[in-house]
């Protein structure tokens, strides 16, 4: 690390401590379940020297945030949407932060889009609005307006912005390699991992191209789609550092008293958020992660069947098929009260070590759900049993997984803005029906055949290179033969399987493709010869189950 860097990192540092002081923030900390050591320093600490400010504890803590730039200011606004978990004087004060963040010049935005673009503004544009539209964390938006009459917004990176976030992802990682070194549960919660993917996310989002690019994306996953709407991407005037789209009009959905009097069912709106977050994540693998009520507006057009309008795209999330399999059971198996499968599940998985004891973990399980679950579902918050399942399974050594940090977080603000909007929403019964739907489509036929078809030529593909890896596989078998005795008896009797299994392996591809090029032959867009004969698709069938089944 250079000087420089050095000391610009001591800075943050003292920016931080200074900021603590400054508006009192040692009030939010606990001290009994602290050290003797660290009490008596608190007890000397730098804040003693200020006078309390005269303003509420929320604004206290919302004003620290803004001090303290984009990181803060982020984890402020995930705050803002839990009101379960938070009072609602802090609540109300964070929820301030997704629109009103100091905004930077005008004129500083201009010399940026010009530098960008490499074009003046006014070639670019008919009218550019100096005075920003919204400001946020990383960035800030301004009205503009094509030369044609279209109206779009100018989405501009603040300058300077990447030097602050490399300091505090810095302070970031020394405090989570302390927590991980020092602290009792640092290593099963991997706080530097967490950092890192965090980190990774950040930069991301720093990248507007790539902000355009997950746009680009969610407007062909809800092309033409009730549920939501996804403005245009004018990738002609998209930089690194700027982006423009289309000009979306639309109530924000935070403020619920202009939903109430234009109209709109609320209990749909809050119902229609659940369907839009499960839609993304099951059935496209990709997702809005970032849906804080600043990025949320909603179509004044239809108060009865509202649709919801997204901006912001900078964080999305995707799932492997693995992780949606495992996620969909599991919620499923909370839904039926399965404490065993729970427990299976998060032992197969690897959420838990292998060595645990299903029923001990089970019981653990049910000790901490049947209190919850005995209320009714509306009353049950998925934040607090998250919480409180996560609090139990600390004894069975239970691992935060990292591939699944930005999808809990999205959930929890989907069920803190929709708790918002309608507080009777019951987020259980709006999920389980899309679950188990998702679930049978998976292993029903139709499903099974479409994997079948989607993965067949790479099945097909790959074929060839079977009987080389086995040969290969038995000349080493060969080699490992000659230095021991009990190897070459391994290996006579693998030799005389070999030409048996070679057989079944050649039957069975052989019975695959039959199978797949009859669901080929039979769908709507199969071969033309063959689409008034279905009999030949039956007889492939047939034939590919025989051989499949064949013994050599």
């Amino acid at each position: 690390m250079s000087k420089l860097a050095a000391v610009a990192k001591l800075r943050r540092i003292f920016v931080i401590l200074w900021v603590i002081s400054k508006y009192r923030l040692d009030e939010f900390m606990p001290r009994k379940p602290l050290p003797m050591v660290v009490r008596v320093l608190f007890i000397f600490a730098p804040w003693h020297l200020f006078r309390k400010p005269i303003m509420e504890r929320g604004e206290r803590l919302r004003r620290s945030l803004e001090s303290l730039g984009p990181i803060f200011i982020k984890f402020g606004q995930i705050l803002s949407t839990r009101r379960d978990l938070l009072p609602d004087d802090i609540a109300d004060e964070l929820k301030k932060l997704q629109d009103d963040v100091p905004a930077f010049p005008g004129e500083e935005a201009l010399r940026i889009v010009e530098k960008a673009l490499k074009k003046e503004v006014t070639s670019l544009f008919s009218s550019f609005e100096q005075e920003p539209l919204a400001s946020a964390s990383i960035a800030q938006v301004h009205q503009a307006r094509f030369h044609d009459g279209r109206q779009v917004v100018v989405k501009v990176i603040r300058p300077g912005i990447e030097k602050t976030i490399s300091q505090d992802i810095a302070l970031l990682f020394i405090l989570s390699t302390l927590l991980e070194r020092y602290w009792e549960d640092g290593k099963r919660l991997h706080p530097v991992q967490i950092v890192r993917d965090y980190e990774r996310t950040i930069y991301d989002e720093l990248d507007l191209q790539r902000e355009a690019a997950n746009a680009s994306q969610l407007r062909r996953n809800f092309l033409d789609s009730e549920l939501i709407y996804i403005p245009e991407i004018y990738w002609d005037y998209t930089h690194k550092n700027v982006l423009v789209m289309e000009q979306i009009q639309g109530i924000p959905i935070a403020d619920i008293a202009a939903l109430k009097a234009a109209g709109i069912d609320m209990k749909c709106l809050a119902e229609r958020g659940v369907e839009i977050f499960f839609t993304q994540v099951f059935r496209d693998s990709f997702f809005h992660a970032d849906m804080h009520p600043g990025n949320i507006f909603v179509a004044e057009h239809h108060p009865e069947n509202p649709q919801y309008i997204a901006i912001d795209f900078g964080i999305v999330g995707t799932l492997t098929p693995e992780d949606q399999n495992y996620l969909a059971r599991n919620l499923l198996a909370f839904f039926k009260r399965d404490y065993k499968q729970v427990a299976e599940l998060h032992i197969s998985s690897g959420w838990v070590p292998e060595n645990t004891r299903v029923d001990e973990f089970e019981s653990a399980i049910r000790t901490v759900c049947e209190p919850i679950f005995e209320r009714p579902l509306k009353d049950i918050s998925f934040g607090q049993f998250l919480l409180r399942l996560f609090q139990t399974a600390r004894r069975f050594n239970m691992e935060v997984q990292p591939q699944l940090v930005l999808l809990q977080k999205t959930l929890l603000n989907i069920e803190g803005l929709g708790r918002q909007l309608y507080p009777e929403l019951d987020l259980w019964n709006t999920a389980k029906p899309y679950l188990e739907n998702w679930m049978k489509e998976r292993i029903a036929p139709p499903g099974v055949f479409k994997n079948i078809r989607q993965h067949l030529p790479e099945w097909l593909e790959q074929s060839p290179e079977i009987p080389k890896l086995v040969f290969d596989a038995m000349t080493q078998i060969k080699h490992l033969d000659r230095r021991s005795a009990d190897t070459e008896k391994l290996s006579a009797a693998f030799s005389a399987s070999q030409a048996r299994q070679s057989s079944r392996t050649r039957n069975t591809l052989a019975g695959a493709a039959l199978i797949g090029l009859g669901i080929y032959l039979s769908q709507p867009n199969g071969l033309e010869l063959l689409q008034n004969t279905p009999w030949q698709a039956t007889l492939l069938y047939a034939c590919g189950i025989f051989l499949i089944f064949r013994r050599a």
